[in-house]
């Protein structure tokens, strides 16, 4: 998150809604690795992409934030309901624990891992 989020006059510091996020979606059942798999700096800056410790990216603008999710799921696990799950997670817990409406939630899923 580049700025802060002001939610009825409280201020949330820069990483605290990637930490609620990260930890009630590595609870989803088929989410592997929260995050894509590594790519080098110079090709997230030639995507014009900002990296993300997490795989979690929030924006936030009038009160209302977009969320970008990035994920590796398990092989086996049907992929829209993997992302409908993350999507409902996010929000849910967005609206519990911040106070705030999600605007949108938009999940990427790159890669695919196998179970040992």
């Amino acid at each position: 998150m580049e700025e802060k989020l002001n939610v009825d006059g409280l201020t949330i510091a820069p990483g605290v809604v990637e930490t609620i996020l990260s930890l009630a979606i590595s609870q989803i059942e088929g989410v592997a690795v929260i995050g894509a798999p590594r790519m080098s700096e110079g090709v997230m800056s030639a995507l014009n992409k900002r990296h993300a410790n997490q795989g979690i990216i929030v924006t936030a603008e009038d009160e209302m934030i977009t969320v970008e999710v990035h994920v590796q799921v398990y092989h086996g696990f049907r992929l829209p309901e993997v992302a409908e799950q993350i999507r409902s997670t996010t929000a849910d817990a967005l609206k519990s624990q911040v106070g705030v409406d999600v605007a949108a939630v938009n999940v990427f899923i790159d890669g695919i891992q196998f179970m040992e």
